[in-house]
């Protein structure tokens, strides 16, 4: 099958999630599926220090930033064409509540980057499978929460309240589980939301990879 991965940057405080974004490619492969990356092209909302944390007065492109994951191999979003693929995968990262979203800045009340939102609606009705990971979730919310989507970020109360508002209905799982919503056709797994290892993060993505790969042999 032929998924599309979607980034958000590179790190894990402006941007994807590495360890995310490459154990999901990783699992991807190994389950024998075509992988494709893009990312917005696009200034970041912010750039964060990496080891102290802080906010840097400087700009990055979100695209720019998230090639470094893809070894260059990416392309712009807006070129990502639905009929050329089976399923979309976001990995998370606090990029994808910056860059893909503004949820880490508005909360319940955030808005999806229209880029993003007509990727996914227009591959949803298309009848592809989507995937999210960690935090990435909230989108799933914001965009699908008028369906009732079925969503986990793991167990983090606020988070959780937080999706329920914008319509969805959260369920609570563990690193290694994903909460499949089968009319929908949308996975998600909290990884880093519950992760305490790389380990742990990869079996998430292992998990995410399985019920996406399931629900599309199902169709």
């Amino acid at each position: 099958m032929r998924f599309a991965v979607i980034l958000s940057g590179c790190g894990v405080r402006d941007g994807s999630e590495i360890h995310e974004s490459v154990l999901l490619m990783l699992s991807l492969c190994q389950a024998g599926h075509e992988v494709s990356i893009f990312a917005p092209d696009k200034a970041q909302t912010m750039v964060v220090n990496g080891v102290s944390g802080k906010p840097m007065s400087e700009t990055r492109n979100v695209l720019v930033e998230s090639a470094r994951i893809a070894r260059g191999a990416i392309k712009p979003l807006s070129s990502l064409v639905i009929e050329d693929v089976d399923a979309i995968a976001l990995p998370g990262g606090f990029g994808a509540a910056l860059n893909l979203c503004d949820f880490g800045q508005r909360g319940e009340q955030c808005r999806v980057d229209a880029e993003v939102e007509r990727v996914l609606v227009h591959a949803h009705e298309a009848g592809k499978v989507l995937g999210f990971m960690c935090i990435a979730p909230v989108i799933a919310a914001r965009v699908f929460g008028k369906d009732g989507v079925r969503v986990t970020i793991g167990s983090d109360v606020g988070t959780a309240r937080a999706c329920e508002a914008m319509g969805a209905h959260h369920e609570v799982r563990r690193y290694d589980e994903a909460c499949v919503d089968e009319n929908l056709k949308i996975v998600t797994t909290p990884a880093y939301m519950e992760a305490g290892s790389i380990v742990e993060c990869y079996a998430s993505a292992q998990a995410l990879v399985r019920a996406m790969t399931k629900l599309l042999e199902c169709k």
